[in-house]
């Protein structure tokens, strides 16, 4: 049995490390996962492509949690590649564990959706739960997996896993990836902590309908609480809807319309590392594939 699926990566409205309430917005980069189960076998296998010689935990901790729920107790393995950087506050775990649950589900021929026996949000809580075993984030980081499993823009209570609000959230964006990389795990807590009465207002910016706002306002705190520079958001700041430090960093996401964005894109350039264009998007991640039986030849 086997089954792909593809899951989006996703920028950061507010960083819920300091509230334990986050938001966050689907990005039109993507990771697709293919998993491949055998009922004569135990244990997964996991392989990340583009980084082999990163851990395989999270993915691996994704399809057991789904064969436990809805299979019979099948082994396989499960690789993962794609657009999304790893360690770049651009929410590669998430988009990973999205879509290797999908994935994963396919291959059970589990139906996912309103008519389903699976809803997308609660495929999402199984790679929350996966991602919580894996010891790969703090919060459980419910907020950057809805927005990347559900697409467009999500507003979370990430101690309980409940959505609070989603909204359509339809931008260009650019995006500065410096050469440096961070863990989500290893993010000062205590630090984000501190600028908590930052986050209550973007959280509450979020929610009355100024998300640009929010990301801003996120952006400018948790770059001082982690230490990052905060010019290259000053310098976006004149051109741009919103800008903010994704995640716990390095990368640095602006949104905006069009040719506006391209005094960011310029500016960012002339710094270390990597300049992206894209945009935001509602489509969230799908299932491509399922299939019985061997995978066909060349699909691994």
């Amino acid at each position: 049995m086997y089954g792909t699926a593809v899951a989006s990566g996703a920028g950061t409205v507010v960083n819920a490390l300091a509230t334990g309430r986050g938001a966050a917005f689907a990005l039109d980069v993507s990771t697709r996962a293919r998993v491949a189960l055998d009922p004569t076998t135990t244990g997964v296998d996991g392989e990340i492509a583009d980084a082999p010689t990163e851990d395989t935990t999270l993915i691996e901790r994704c399809v057991e949690r789904v064969v436990d729920g809805y299979g019979d107790g099948e082994g396989g393995r499960v690789r993962t590649d794609g657009e999304v950087p790893l360690a770049a506050g651009l929410k590669s775990s998430s988009a990973a564990a999205n879509a290797t649950v999908l994935a994963t589900l396919a291959a059970l021929d589990v139906a996912v959706g309103p008519d389903g026996s699976v809803s997308y949000a609660d495929a999402c809580r199984i790679g929350v739960a996966a991602a919580r075993d894996a010891g790969v984030t703090v919060t459980g980081a419910f907020d950057d997996a809805a927005a990347s499993m559900l697409g467009g823009l999500v507003v979370t209570d990430n101690t309980a896993d409940e959505l609070l609000t989603t909204a359509p959230f339809d931008y260009d964006a650019v995006v500065w990836t410096p050469p440096a990389r961070a863990y989500s795990a290893d993010a000062d807590v205590a630090a984000c902590e501190a600028v908590a009465p930052m986050a209550e207002l973007a959280i509450r910016l979020a929610r009355e309908g100024s998300p640009t706002e929010a990301m801003t306002v996120n952006g400018l705190a948790f770059s001082a609480a982690l230490e990052y520079p905060t010019d290259p958001a000053v310098a976006a700041m004149p051109h741009a809807a919103g800008v903010s430090l994704s995640g716990t960093g390095p990368s640095v996401v602006a949104v905006g319309e069009g040719d506006a964005l391209d005094p960011v894109a310029a500016d960012w350039r002339e710094r270390p590392g990597e300049v992206v264009r894209t945009t935001t998007t509602a489509e969230g991640a799908r299932i491509r594939d399922r299939g019985d039986g061997d995978p066909p030849n060349g699909w691994w």
